[in-house]
């Protein structure tokens, strides 16, 4: 049993394998993304079935298999599910974060620590209703971009780097883009909402609460855009999102 190992994970999906067995996909501390088989999960007599399900912030031993590791042991860590499945807005916000962090990470077995810190600092936060949702998904969406190498532009312009700020943001040239370098078919954000991505994008939550809701969805729509240009398809989760603001800062 000496090649057994062991790691902290977030369950990003599962999938049927027989009858009663799953294929977990966890997005892993120090291992990245792993598949491994959990046996006998969907009986009714399962020790850790209920452990391991999407949201599930979990301590996981595996044994290393030919195509797949099992799952030998499983202890929660935090239960995040529990306090997202009661609220739409958090649980959709939930699942945008899981699917983003799923496509993020193409190849298994790639240590992506700070995905994983940005995946499970995402989830705390929606479940503790910390903050509104789409604030939460948006600043989630920004740091994992820029986790891979496509941060849009917020400070300067995407193409020359003339220092901003900037009034005209296009996703294929990569962010904001000065007078000289913008591309016909520019959105022309609120400066409202050009200050809000930088803020999301940097932490600042100062400057984050004192923008209007108005320009927080024009800043939604911007960032989810980026997002799918990228990855060069939809991610099913986001137009089920709600983006409606709350009557009260959560």
């Amino acid at each position: 049993m000496a090649n057994l190992y062991r790691d902290t994970g977030v369950v990003l999906r599962v999938q049927k394998l027989g009858e009663a067995d799953r294929i977990i996909t966890l997005l892993t501390r120090k291992h990245g993304k792993v598949r491994a088989v959990a046996k006998g999960v969907r009986r009714t007599s399962s020790r850790f079935g209920a452990r391991l399900e999407p949201f599930g912030h979990v301590d996981v031993q595996f044994y290393p298999g030919r195509s797949l590791d099992v799952v030998t042991q499983v202890q929660t860590v935090d239960a995040f599910g529990v306090d997202l499945v009661a609220d739409y807005q958090r649980y959709t916000a939930a699942c945008a974060v899981l699917e983003t962090a799923d496509r993020l990470t193409a190849e298994e077995g790639e240590p992506a620590l700070r995905l994983y810190l940005l995946v499970t600092g995402a989830l705390r936060a929606l479940a503790a209703r910390e903050r509104d949702a789409s604030l939460i998904l948006d600043a989630f969406l920004m740091r994992a971009m820029a986790f891979a190498g496509w941060a849009p532009a917020v400070d300067e312009c995407a193409r020359c780097g003339d220092p901003g700020p900037h009034r005209a943001f296009n996703v294929h040239a990569g962010g904001l883009v000065c007078p000289n370098c913008r591309p016909a078919g520019s959105a022309a954000p609120n400066q409202d909402t050009l200050r809000l991505l930088g803020a999301l994008l940097h932490g600042d939550w100062d400057v984050v609460d004192g923008i209007p809701n108005a320009q927080r969805r024009e800043a939604s729509g911007l960032v989810a855009a980026h997002l799918q240009w990228h990855l060069e398809r939809q991610l099913r989760s986001l137009p089920l999102v709600e983006r409606k603001a709350p009557l009260t800062d959560g």
